[in-house]
């Protein structure tokens, strides 16, 4: 099968393509690197013995994408393209709402007039919003689009609508809307892994910057929540299990629209992480107790049922497997890709 990644060249993007280019697959990558490097699909061609068909092109402009994609061949999208910064989309809004929701409507566009009808969207557990109370296991079933607490979140549940109204206009269409919960960890390699631009938004990356010594401490933020050691709990699913739930989208599309969770269906505290990680890398983990943010919520974990038996896939990689393969792309690029680009 011939596979078009939109935003191939970024965290999640990278790791499907060689997990797609070990099993046979040929990938074609078309991404700005507005916020990726073209070292990653180095590293992926490196690993794999196998080449990847790279496009650089912004899919948010229309005659830009049309001038990338039309002599172009491919049998399904992964569209993993877009901005993804949670406090970037606060302070840019409309910055967020254009590129994510433009990127998407041509890239819409483009696969029917080709008539490729295979899509399986990037999305997000934010697509939930605020659960109701004393809802911990997320599934399937939960509102969407309420109580979304910032712009990023809200660009994945507009993008969500739009593709089940465009199946709707084009009933061949066969698109799987996959909703992550914490990404973490890298290839085991250590060749890619997660290379934020400027300070990371997420937890792992930024404990994984401390061990390393870029940063003196992490603020832990609030630690009264009613979980095992107060701090907040999250799903975190390693990486390459995400990237082979990808996969595993593929083999099950057909037409109509499903949504699927890609979790773990088990929680960490924040906590938890920075003492496995401290394991991990033999190092110490300094942190401060900092104010609870406005709108963070105390648990929120998966239920990966759904996907379990629908996808036929499920996890099978640890917390501590996550954190030793992060330490392992933390050693070998101290500074990311830009320590050896």
């Amino acid at each position: 099968m011939r596979v078009l990644l939109t935003g191939g060249a970024g965290y999640i993007g990278s790791h499907v393509a060689l997990v797609l280019l070990e099993r046979g697959d040929d990938v074609i990558v078309v991404d700005d690197f507005s916020n990726s490097s073209p070292e990653s699909l180095r590293r992926v061609e490196k690993l794999t013995g196998k080449s990847v068909q790279v496009i650089e092109a912004d899919l948010a402009d229309r005659a830009a994408a049309d001038a990338a994609l039309t002599d172009v061949d491919f049998d399904a999208v992964i569209h993993f393209a877009g901005l993804k910064a949670v406090g970037e989309s606060v302070a840019q809004p409309s910055r967020y709402f254009r590129t994510n929701l433009n990127s998407t409507l041509n890239l819409l566009d483009i696969m029917r007039e080709k008539d490729v009808r295979k899509l399986v969207f990037s999305s997000s557990a934010t697509v939930y919003g605020t659960p109701d109370a004393g809802v911990e296991r997320l599934d399937e079933n939960q509102p969407v689009g309420v109580g979304i607490t910032n712009p990023y979140g809200r660009t994945k549940a507009f993008i969500e609508q739009i593709i089940a109204d465009v199946q709707v206009a084009w009933p061949k269409l066969e698109a799987v809307l996959l909703r992550y919960f914490n990404p973490v960890g890298a290839h085991p390699s250590g060749e890619i892994g997660e290379d934020p631009a400027g300070i990371p938004n997420n937890l792992m990356p930024f404990v994984a910057q401390v061990a390393v010594g870029r940063r003196e401490k992490l603020a832990v933020f609030g630690d009264q929540y009613p979980t095992v050691d107060g701090t907040g709990v999250r799903d975190y699913i390693h990486v390459m299990d995400l990237a082979e739930g990808h996969v595993a989208a593929l083999a099950h599309l057909s037409p109509g629209v499903e949504a699927y969770n890609l979790g773990s269906g088990e929680g960490s505290s924040v906590l938890e992480v920075v003492r496995a990680y401290a394991e991990a890398s033999g190092r110490e983990i300094p942190y401060e107790i900092v104010a609870p943010r406005a709108g963070d919520l105390a648990t929120t974990i998966a239920d990966p049922a759904k996907a379990n038996e629908g996808l036929d896939w499920r996890t099978t990689r640890s917390l501590a497997d996550a954190c030793r393969d992060s330490w392992a792309w933390q050693v070998k690029n101290p500074n990311g890709f830009a320590s050896q680009a």
